[in-house]
């Protein structure tokens, strides 16, 4: 690759660049900005909680099953602590975590601890705007509304913090979602969350919270859900349309593709651990036209191909993607999809292209 430029972007950020050549349309360096600059927030739902257009996912922070080549060090740890304050930097402020990120027997140290950690930090140096959202495990053993407001308690406690922004259910639970609804609704009238939301809902079961909740005078803000260029699955089970008429935010976990969409994997390089199972050579094979033609519209743009799949995804309208960010570097990659726009024709090209590449992931809940 060519040397990359670098733009400035809030206070300590510089957002990486590509090298541009011969492009139709110039990125300004005045374009070249963060969701600090000229981003703007975006209300979730109808909570009045505003949060960056943009949002970290901390689900690697910790973790030893998935990511990390199942190890974790203190030189991982300095790397997740670059990406909280390069995302802080570049103006970036919406950190999504959950109790069971990094937890138990998935990782060495729970990612909420390690927020709180980076939080913490942070704030003895100065003071910070943090959106913190972090989530319920709906695991078939907890019973009731009692059962939310105790595990809230304990996030709370690895956070260090008396409230959070956005409290979410984790999936659906076999059974007890009316109680987990219900308890959710507790949160918010006891001050100990701004807003509320679910992950995994299906039209139906979003459908159902959204009026279990109005019922109480309180909105629900969100529904987070798998979806990225390579997987609309909400754009074709009715989710993304219900959140769009219901006013509630959807939140964009894996909007990259866990990677497979950034053009750093090749048949020849598939990406290593349980990924590997999933984004196979064959995939890949596959997936090469699409990572060529996005490479050539960042191109235009000054843009990684990161920065267009991220940029593709908010010119949904209503989305909030929450890339993972592992270290600095990729936390201002994240930043700089931001302050520009890909135009109406490119939006369309690249799903009309991404049709061609069948889904390969989803979570299995999204169905019922």
């Amino acid at each position: 690759m060519a040397m990359a430029l670098q733009v400035a972007g809030g206070a300590g950020c510089r957002v990486p660049l590509p090298a541009r050549r011969g492009q139709r349309r110039r990125a300004s360096d005045a374009t070249a900005t963060t969701a600090k600059e000229e981003g703007g927030k975006v209300a979730l739902g109808e909570s009045g909680v505003a949060v960056t257009k943009l949002g970290i996912g901390a689900w690697s922070w910790g973790d030893t099953t998935y990511w990390n080549e199942f190890q974790w060090d203190d030189r991982k740890l300095k790397a997740a602590k670059g990406a909280f304050d390069a995302s802080i930097d570049c103006g970036i402020t919406l950190f999504d975590t959950a109790e069971v990120y990094g937890a138990g027997v998935s990782g060495a140290i729970n990612s909420e601890s390690l927020l709180g950690r980076f939080i913490k930090e942070r704030q003895e140096k100065e003071q910070v705007e943090v959106a913190i959202a972090t989530k319920f495990a709906a695991l078939p053993w907890r019973f009731g509304r009692g059962s939310v407001i105790s595990a809230l308690k304990a996030s709370l406690d690895r956070l260090g913090v008396s409230s959070v922004e956005l409290y979410q259910l984790h999936w659906p639970g076999i059974w007890g979602n009316e109680g987990y609804l219900d308890g959710l609704g507790d949160a918010v009238e006891q001050g100990l969350v701004k807003a509320v939301g679910v992950s995994n809902y299906s039209e139906k079961r979003l459908r159902d919270a959204y009026e279990r909740l109005k019922k109480r005078g309180i909105p629900l803000a969100s529904n987070q859900v798998n979806y990225s260029l390579i997987y609309r699955n909400p754009e074709d089970n009715g989710v993304k349309a219900a959140c769009d008429e219901l006013g509630i935010t959807l939140i964009a976990y894996s909007p990259i593709a866990q990677g497979a969409l950034t053009g750093k994997y090749t048949p020849d390089n598939p990406p290593k651990g349980p990924r590997g199972r999933i984004y196979t050579p064959e995939f890949l094979t596959k997936l090469q036209p699409l990572i060529n033609r996005i490479k050539e519209i960042g191109g235009n743009y000054g843009r990684t191909p990161t920065q267009v799949v991220l940029n593709w995804l908010v010119c949904q309208g209503n989305v909030v993607p929450i890339p993972g960010a592992k270290n600095a570097e990729q936390a201002r990659e994240f930043a700089g999809a931001l302050g520009w726009s890909l135009t109406g024709e490119e939006v369309e090209e690249l799903r009309s292209m991404a049709r061609e590449v069948k889904p390969v992931i989803g979570f299995p809940v999204e169905k019922l």
